[in-house]
């Protein structure tokens, strides 16, 4: 740990919440955890043990426990943290409660950071009184604990001090953070992903491919590049690399991609009843009899052993 990051509030302890809590514990810090639903601690101290076994791990469960603490109140441990990440539900009267609350509790430089899936931190922020200029969003990829990207998202009343050091404390946990330097609502990794889904959406609804294959399409072709590099350095190899490889692309395959762009615009999937009725039969048809335990198994699996291939090798 390169960050003086060393005890951390997690504000919810839902799926988010538990796995961001994995990791703080598996990077050696201290957590305080507090979730008003009924039974949460036992569900998540459940889930704890599940996780360390499926690791052969087991053994490190006496150290967690010693690191870790469940409180009804949380306010009463907030002047002594070092980190908040807030994992509340996504409602925005809601959320301006718990992250106002926060705001009052901890010291003044204390960074509050949301893993919001889609609320801009300005909308969140507003009934802040001490320090609203270190609240911001940090959104995690799930699971948290194995998925590096984090989306580091400030609003404009922002102090960049905070900012950086969000990045820092993300960078030492081993995730690869990004920054927006504007707020857009659903940020980045899940716009990308909703780009993606409308058009699979309505190839499936207009008869073109059944959802399994149209799954093998991304798994078994371009998401296998994506894995190790994004979009634009693919397009740039794509153009042949080099110090143009990006713009041959464009130049030579441009005037098709506007084609196929305006006939995906022309063709989006609608959201209507009809077409949402066909996607659901048709995704009942294809993975209906799928075991998901097994699978979320075996992803974290295979995703553990992407990760560290990618370690070894210098990847975008």
């Amino acid at each position: 740990m390169t960050s003086n990051v060393r005890y951390v509030a997690v504000v919810g302890s839902g799926v988010i919440g538990a796995s961001w809590t994995l990791l703080f514990l598996n990077k050696g810090l201290r957590v305080v955890m507090s979730d008003p639903a009924k039974g949460a601690e036992e569900i998540f101290r459940k889930y704890i043990i599940d996780e360390k076994t499926k690791e052969g791990r087991v053994s490190e469960l006496g150290s967690f426990w010693e690191r870790f603490e469940f409180v009804d109140d949380i306010t009463t441990k907030l002047p002594e943290v070092d980190f908040v990440q807030e994992n509340g539900p996504e409602r925005l009267e809601l959320k301006q409660s718990i992250i106002a609350s926060i705001d009052e509790h901890t010291r003044p430089d204390v960074i509050i950071a949301s893993s919001s899936s889609g609320l801009p931190p300005s909308s969140f922020v507003t009934t802040c009184q001490k320090n609203p200029g270190r609240v911001m969003v940090g959104h995690p990829f799930n699971p948290p604990h194995i998925i590096p990207l984090v989306e580091v998202v400030p609003h404009p009343g922002c102090s960049e001090a905070s900012i950086v050091a969000a990045l820092e404390f993300y960078r030492s946990l081993g995730k690869r953070p990004i920054r927006l330097h504007k707020e857009v609502p659903g940020f980045v990794a899940n716009r990308l992903q909703a780009a993606i889904n409308n058009e699979a959406y309505s190839l499936i609804t207009r008869g073109i491919v059944s959802a399994s294959d149209l799954d093998a399409a991304v798994s078994s072709g371009p998401g296998l590049r994506w894995a190790l590099m994004g979009p634009i350095a693919t397009n740039t190899l794509g153009g042949g690399g080099g110090a143009d490889g990006f713009g041959q692309r464009l130049e030579r395959l441009g005037p098709s991609i506007r084609d196929w762009e305006q006939d995906i615009l022309r063709n989006r999937f609608a959201w209507d009843e009809t077409d949402l009725a066909k996607l659901r039969d048709e995704v009942n048809n294809s993975f209906g009899g799928t075991d998901w335990a097994e699978i979320v198994r075996e992803r974290d699996e295979a995703l553990l052993k992407l990760l560290e291939a990618k370690e070894s090798r210098k990847t975008l």
